[in-house]
């Protein structure tokens, strides 16, 4: 052990492409800002970290003296639904006796099926996994899922026993403790509308509704690619699909206004809604399929709307 004396030594690691709840989690946590390591992800690995840079800045690290001691894998990055190398990011921190955190929590819910399980290829090396149910999972917000190795060292860090909080079922260890698990004291029972999912669904239904949004992003994959205009930026692995409209060879900003413009009409219709993001300077469009009641003339419908808009905008040019 370093001591609390080290703690302007620890040194968080993770890809550039990590939801910046990692971020506000540092803060909380006290991990100095300038100890917060974002490891620029693979462009041509669909936006994956690769574990050769993150080993690379582990060893400059322990060459300045500073202490590794986290890492954060994702399974479906906020971005581009990219994937990290569980395995060897594990065997990377165990090497190395740090920490290994998997964020899954979009992608993780396509693992009910059989046939995406291999993306938590690896998940064996972790100290603590979340997924958010609430996310593609058909429960309402807010319900996260988070899976600790060890508890023990969760209850040791986050703890407290006052006079007035004792009870008999805490005090014999013969109940869970919420409030040595988290931040807050109290919580709420989101486990029960969970448990009300997968009773009223079944695991044959919540498997048809994975695979039902996977193939309609599929299928709106193929739209964009039919559409010499379009490009699909990253290849898809769950239901999001990233695309954006090419800019003519005459513009200046790589094509960041053109597709803004795109995003905000045809948001601005009321008839479907998209986000974007930025990939290696790209401004790029996300069509995520994650509804209850989508179905195929939706994607259609919303593939019409995006061509018809891109005519207008290329044709003011």
């Amino acid at each position: 052990m370093h001591g609390k004396k080290s703690l302007e030594k620890l040194v968080v690691y993770a890809s550039d492409q990590t939801h910046s709840a990692l971020q506000k989690a540092c803060q909380i946590a006290g991990i100095f800002p300038e100890n917060f390591r974002l490891v620029k992800a693979d462009y041509s690995n669909s936006y994956a970290v690769a574990p050769e840079a993150v080993s690379e800045a582990i060893s400059v690290d322990l060459s300045s003296g500073l202490i590794p001691f986290f890492i954060c894998a994702t399974v479906g990055t906020t971005s581009s639904s990219a994937v990290d190398p569980l395995h060897k990011l594990g065997k990377i921190a165990q090497a190395h006796d740090m920490w290994f955190h998997i964020d899954a929590a979009y992608a993780g819910s396509a693992c009910v099926c059989p046939e995406y399980r291999h993306h938590l290829d690896g998940v064996e090396e972790a100290d603590s996994f979340n997924m958010n149910a609430h996310k593609w999972f058909l429960t309402n917000f807010d319900c996260s899922l988070l899976w600790v190795k060890d508890k023990s060292y969760l209850i040791e860090a986050l703890s407290t026993n006052p006079e007035y909080l004792k009870n008999k079922a805490s005090q014999e260890n013969s109940v869970v403790d919420s409030k040595d698990w988290q931040i807050p004291l109290g919580r709420r029972f989101r486990s029960l509308k969970l448990w009300m999912v997968l009773r009223l669904y079944g695991v044959e239904n919540l498997q048809s509704y994975i695979r039902k949004h996977m193939q309609l992003a599929k299928q709106f994959e193929q739209l964009v690619l039919s559409d010499s205009r379009f490009e699909v930026v990253t290849p898809r692995n769950f239901s999001l699909v990233c695309f954006r409209l090419l800019p003519p060879t005459s513009e200046d900003d790589n094509g960041r206004n053109l597709n803004y413009s795109l995003m905000d009409t045809c948001n601005s219709s009321g008839k479907i809604f998209i986000s974007h993001t930025v990939l290696s300077g790209k401004f790029v469009l996300r069509f995520a399929v994650g509804a209850p009641l989508t179905e195929e003339k939706h994607v259609d419908a919303a593939w019409k709307l995006l061509q018809d808009e891109a005519s207008k905008i290329l044709g003011s040019l």
